[in-house]
């Protein structure tokens, strides 16, 4: 069973800007930064967090870490920081203004600009090394291998929020420049469904309204022409990227094809009682 981690009452902290929802950051007893993030009443934000970040393990994803906690009675996720001390974390809305003028740096949901093609020199450049502390296969050349393997994540997972500030590059004087690991997947896994909804698809015979046709309606927050309506579906999105290392693509299914679904099973048995919603 994974354990919720209790923060004490007077904890101190300092509140975190960016993104939707409550986040606080703050020194742990082994002097490390750690963001509490609170998922939002009558989700399932904070187990959808956690789940990713075991699957992630499962299928050795670079990732940011994530425990199920509690803090001045609200539920939520913490997260250890995975930038280095003297480091920043630039996330790809910057690193994608850099390269193209005109890119809309400021908007972060549904952004047409936000191309699965221009993602491609930014992390194909030779500089760019592979997360900190990841052991690299030798099929794995450069950071956009490591990459398609957060969008095969997504599709996996169902997650519809890889906007252009959940991925980025960690710049650090000790490390150079590091693709960060994959981060923040509480868009995920029909985490706003109530379970009655849930076992209705399971059982359903409508293909309209089974998991399968559930999972093919998710939408990434990648692009693949500006002129689009629409981002790419999670599984489109990872086709399109996959063309583009293929022998990368077929490592990472690989890895996922020799997963056993008892892992997984066991991943979603091991959330505690009640963290369901």
């Amino acid at each position: 069973m994974y354990p919720i981690i209790h923060i004490p009452a007077d904890t101190s902290s300092q509140l975190e800007q960016m993104g939707t929802k409550a986040k606080e950051w703050y020194w742990d007893i082994e002097n490390r930064q750690v963001l509490f993030k609170v998922g939002r009443p009558g989700t399932g934000e904070n187990w959808a967090e956690k789940v990713c970040c075991e699957i992630c393990r499962a299928l050795d994803i670079p990732h940011a870490e994530y425990e199920l906690a509690s803090w001045k009675g609200r539920d939520g996720v913490i997260s250890p920081t995975f930038v280095p001390n003297n480091g920043r974390l630039v996330h790809g809305n910057e690193l994608l203004a850099k390269i193209y003028p005109d890119y809309e740096e400021t908007v972060t949901y549904n952004s047409s600009q936000h191309l699965i093609q221009r993602i491609r020199p930014v992390l194909r450049a030779t500089e760019i090394g592979v997360p900190i502390g990841w052991d690299k296969p030798q099929v794995i050349e450069n950071a956009l291998d490591v990459f398609i393997s957060y969008i095969m994540l997504d599709a996996l997972v169902s997650n519809q929020d890889r906007h252009h500030e959940n991925w980025g590059l960690i710049v650090s004087p000790e490390y150079g420049l590091r693709l960060a690991p994959t981060f923040d997947h509480a868009s995920s896994l029909g985490r706003n469904e109530k379970d009655e909804k849930r076992i209705a698809r399971l059982e359903t015979n409508d293909r309209g309204q089974s998991v399968e046709h559930y999972c093919n309606r998710a939408r990434s927050g990648l692009y693949l022409a500006t002129s689009d309506n629409r981002p790419l579906g999670t599984v489109t999105a990872f086709y399109e990227i996959a063309k583009m290392r293929p022998a990368s693509g077929r490592y990472w299914l690989r890895r996922l094809e020799a997963i056993d679904l008892v892992v997984f099973e066991k991943i979603v048995d091991n959330l505690p009682n009640g963290s369901s919603r």
